[in-house]
């Protein structure tokens, strides 16, 4: 089993109105940070701890992701009394998988690792973008699964790119696709996203994640901001 990898809604004529005039990156930018929240409540998220599952083979697979911002996470999954995960921190990243015969955890290659890397901010790569050193181009409008998006191409500071696609009735980001590099070979990714809910801290979230990589949907059952999380989460088994 492969380890899985893993972004509110107001009066429908505000959105309409913005839709119509939002036509540089930096308005697409605004119009969905301010819908999912706002940069001043995400800059707020120290750190998060997801409960998720999703279903393989017919069974239920928990899983649990831990995240410290621009420190560390760790996503680990249980199957028939075994458990495996990842590990990304600001020195390295580990994965350990039993279901392959692994025995203890493997070094991350260099590619699994400045995709992990990336992920560790967890306030958002939108959020001050410009400051973390990314980039934004407005590549027009695509449609996806009938909604015309606005198409968001994100160049990290690290040199990957993504493409967001986000719904301009809702501002939400829906989909994002990028390439990442598997067993020395690059695949299309693409990670649909979906049931957005407001958490109590101002946040918005999607609690349906469709990666194509992952062999159904992620559930996330329950967030938890800001709780502390011990260092050693975040240390391999020796």
């Amino acid at each position: 089993m492969k380890a899985f990898k893993l972004l509110f809604v107001a009066a429908a004529g505000l959105f309409f109105t913005a839709s119509a005039t939002a036509q540089t990156a930096d308005e697409v930018v605004k119009n969905h940070l301010t819908a999912i929240g706002g940069a001043d409540n995400w800059k707020k998220v120290n750190s998060m701890v997801m409960e998720a599952s999703v279903s393989a083979g017919g069974t239920d697979v928990p899983i649990t992701i831990s995240r410290v911002h621009n420190k560390a996470m760790k996503q680990e999954y249980t199957v028939m009394n075994m458990t495996g995960y990842t590990i990304i921190t600001s020195e390295g990243g580990w994965n350990f998988n039993p279901f392959q015969g692994q025995t203890k955890p493997e070094p991350m290659t260099a590619d699994e690792l400045k995709v992990g890397m990336d992920g560790l901010d967890l306030q958002g790569e939108l959020v001050d973008y410009t400051a973390k050193g990314h980039k934004i181009e407005l590549q027009g409008k695509e449609d996806v699964d009938g909604t015309e998006c606005y198409k968001l191409k994100l160049t990290r500071k690290s040199g990957r790119e993504s493409t967001m696609f986000i719904d301009p009735k809702t501002w939400y980001c829906i989909r994002e696709t990028s390439k990442v590099t598997v067993n020395g070979q690059e695949i299309n990714q693409t990670v649909n996203m979906s049931n957005f809910t407001k958490l109590p801290e101002g946040i918005v979230m999607p609690l349906t994640m469709e990666n194509g990589m992952a062999p159904a949907p992620i559930t996330i059952s329950k967030v938890t901001l800001n709780q502390a999380i011990a260092d050693s989460v975040f240390k391999p088994a020796q």
